[in-house]
């Protein structure tokens, strides 16, 4: 009997890994009714993170009343399984809950996912499991560490939070970013957040100055550690002030679902993402899957809503890498999820499965 696992991310503004997943066993079943197909909801630390590792481990979905990146209030939610907590920060700071011509890193702050930290800490959790992606801010973190100040020092300062003392943090990210500089938070995202170029300067020196006070203040300095910059700074903050540990999104998923015991009788791998490039070869979900089932000797094949590079994917090791949607389909009937979910069906039908 052939076993595939699929475990696609998911397709921006479009199908999330569960849609994704499910079109494509459709195709694998069409094809081979006697196949047994492992779907595997995925995320490398953005949009779907929580949701992905529910499915994999259990766990309860905690509501809480927060505040929206422009304060605004909004109920968000976090997972919580026994003394664990996984937080996906765009519940409560995103940019999809902040409307396009409203987006403003210059205002937009992180205070609700310091509120969602609270919560799970008032809640017994000891270890929280943060995804840092698709955040609206640029702040480095200072609006959660307000929040956390407001909530468990009655507004003083955080010399006087002791609560977090034996709570331990993990983030997961797939960017590697410093907090400052050309390569910083500012610099490389505060512009899709709504950033102008005079923002991105101002954004950066805000940064900077953050930075070397807290350093100054607490005697260590992680402005430069990899993956400072994520979430618009959110990374540099929980290293900084709760001394987090930073891990690679996928490999932290992927890791708590057990996914090498899954390949050990896999023949088949199935992993795509909304668009494949080179830079998929950077870190990324399908990426990290590829050189989990490299170990095992098993094929993974690619699929994509947009492929460019293909020579330099299958040169990195994958089997296959195809696009699902045919040439001259006009983008905004790609982003149809009923046309997206038929076009993966079709891929995975035709491609030929082995």
């Amino acid at each position: 009997m052939h076993i595939i696992i699929v475990a696609i991310d998911s397709f921006k503004g479009c199908l999330t890994s569960v849609e994704a997943n499910q079109a494509a066993s459709e195709g694998i079943l069409s094809r081979m009714p006697d196949a047994k197909v492992v779907q595997v909801p995925v995320s490398d630390g953005g949009e779907g993170f929580m949701e992905s590792f529910q499915a994999a481990m259990g766990g309860d979905i905690v509501q809480v009343h927060v505040k929206a990146p422009l304060m605004r209030p909004i109920v968000a939610q976090y997972l919580m399984q026994g003394d664990m907590a996984v937080i996906e920060i765009a519940k409560a700071s995103g940019l999809t809950l902040v409307k396009p011509e409203e987006r403003n890193p210059m205002v937009a702050t992180s205070y609700g996912t310091g509120q969602l930290v609270v919560d799970a800490v008032r809640q017994g959790c000891k270890h929280i499991i943060v995804g840092l992606g698709g955040s609206a801010t640029s702040d480095c973190g200072i609006g959660m560490l307000r929040a956390i100040i407001d909530a468990f020092a009655e507004g003083k300062t955080w010399d006087d939070v002791r609560q977090l003392d034996d709570v331990r943090f993990t983030i997961a990210t797939d960017v590697t970013n410093p907090l400052c500089g050309l390569n910083g938070a500012a610099h490389v995202f505060a512009p899709q957040k709504g950033a102008s170029p005079d923002d991105v300067l101002a954004l950066d020196a805000r940064a900077k100055r953050f930075a070397e006070a807290s350093a100054k203040h607490l005697g260590r300095d992680c402005q430069d550690m990899p993956g400072a910059g994520a979430a618009g700074g959110l990374g540099y903050a929980f290293m900084q002030y709760m001394q987090a540990d930073c891990r690679s999104g996928i490999d932290l998923l992927l890791d708590a679902i057990h996914f090498d015991e899954l390949l050990k009788d896999a023949n088949l791998v199935i992993t795509g993402e909304g668009s494949a490039d080179r830079q998929t070869l950077m870190g990324k979900l399908p990426y990290g899957i590829l050189q989990r089932a490299q170990k095992h000797h098993v094929p993974v094949m690619l699929i994509a809503g947009r492929i460019a590079d293909e020579q330099q994917l299958l040169d990195a090791g994958f089997a296959r890498v195809a696009c699902i949607n045919p040439p001259g389909l006009p983008l905004d009937m790609a982003m149809q999820p009923t046309t997206a979910k038929q076009n993966i069906l079709l891929t995975v039908q035709n491609e030929g499965l082995s």
